[in-house]
């Protein structure tokens, strides 16, 4: 697996209480930094079925803010993990490279917290298209990216080496002024 890509992004986050849920008050965002990428490492081995390579961890350091460790009563429950890409001709976009929250914290708005995160943000740079790859067969992942608007842009065959299937969407969500460009 190269480069910290493709993991599927794979939340599987229930779209549970509708954003109004228990847990906005008791969730907090905190930057991934050096001395805090051990929470990351460790979230993603529970999480997903990848080994993220040490560019991952990198390329989600120097994103700054938009990658988030999300904490519930003080304990690190998820993440989201970005890396800023330049397209040709100067624009920034955003590659979600994962996102995730532990199984026992879905339902709780966790996930949707750091997203909408992402999107603010990208929102106050003028960054106008954010992107993932998921799993063909992560249906829970998907439909959570769809209720954000994201739409299926790609399909990849074998993208994936270790899991199966090998197959990704490529999940695209034009933000701003580009949204208008359907």
């Amino acid at each position: 697996m190269g480069a910290g890509d493709g993991d599927a992004a794979a939340s599987k986050e229930k779209g549970g209480s509708g954003g109004g849920g228990g847990g906005h008050e008791r969730t907090s965002l905190d930057g991934v930094r050096d001395k805090n990428v051990m929470q990351l490492k460790k979230l993603n081995t529970a999480l997903f079925p990848v080994r993220y390579n040490d560019k991952y961890y990198q390329d989600a350091i120097a994103s700054k803010d938009f990658s988030k460790l999300a904490y519930y009563s003080d304990i690190c429950v998820g993440a989201i993990a970005c890396r800023l890409e330049k397209k040709e001709g100067g624009a920034v976009r955003v590659y979600i490279m994962t996102l995730g929250v532990l199984a026992p914290y879905r339902g709780l708005g966790i996930g949707t917290k750091l997203l909408n995160h992402v999107f603010d943000l990208s929102a106050k740079q003028n960054i106008s298209e954010i992107y993932l790859h998921v799993q063909t067969n992560n249906d829970d992942a998907i439909a959570f990216y769809k209720k954000f608007g994201f739409e299926i842009t790609q399909t990849i065959h074998d993208y994936y080496m270790n899991i199966t299937p090998p197959d990704c969407y490529v999940l695209t969500k034009f933000i701003g002024q580009a949204a208008t460009k359907k």
